[in-house]
């Protein structure tokens, strides 16, 4: 099948892949775009998720006012060189991210980093819940597991909804931004500051 360089230029608009990869991805779609954006996607997931070894040394530190000045969230977000800390790309990914923080109230980047006596107390209160609404016993560990992992959702900024398009996570948006730029970028930390908490 032919395909016509309007269509790559279009694809490639859209992506921000290569000409050659473009082309191959509308060929494997029969020339149908939305499929060949898919197709790079996950060819691009699967590349970025090569990268996660990768050292990342660079990058910068967001700060983000809330209006009012009653609210600030500071956040460093890494990637692999200088050149890449300084595009677009990446500073609107962090000004988003720094947003993420200040809107959705993470406790911790990963699910690692939630300290085990607040899962345990977690597990506690939901098993407690169970019982008290009269499930069977064999189901109990069951519920208060499916409750820890929502709890994870809340609390752990790459689990949780991103709150500009709830479809996909925190993780997601990092991995696409990954497979756009080809470079390895990681959330190293955040600090929220709210007004009158302590």
């Amino acid at each position: 099948m032919e395909i016509k360089a309007g269509l790559v230029k279009e694809l490639r608009d859209k992506t921000g892949a290569g000409m050659m990869d473009c082309k191959k991805a509308l060929v494997e779609a029969d020339g149908d775009v939305e499929k060949a954006v898919d197709i790079l996607r996950k060819k691009g997931r699967a590349k970025a998720e090569k990268r996660t070894e990768r050292e990342v040394s660079e990058g910068v530190i967001e700060a983000y006012i809330h209006s009012g000045s009653k609210l600030g969230v500071l956040l460093e977000l890494n990637c692999e060189t200088d050149f890449v800390a300084k595009t677009d790309d990446f500073k609107n990914l962090a000004k988003d991210l720094a947003m993420q923080v200040a809107a959705a109230m993470p406790m911790v980047v990963t699910r690692e980093e939630v300290d085990k006596s607040v899962i345990d107390r977690e597990l506690e209160i939901f098993r407690e819940q169970a019982q008290n609404e009269g499930k069977p016993e064999k189901v109990i560990e069951k519920i208060a597991e499916g409750k820890i992992e929502k709890f994870y959702k809340e609390v752990v900024l790459l689990e949780q909804p991103f709150i500009k398009d709830t479809s996909i996570t925190v993780t997601d948006l990092i991995t696409e931004m990954k497979a756009k730029i080809g470079e390895n970028i990681a959330i190293k930390r955040f600090a929220r500051f709210k007004i009158g908490e302590g």
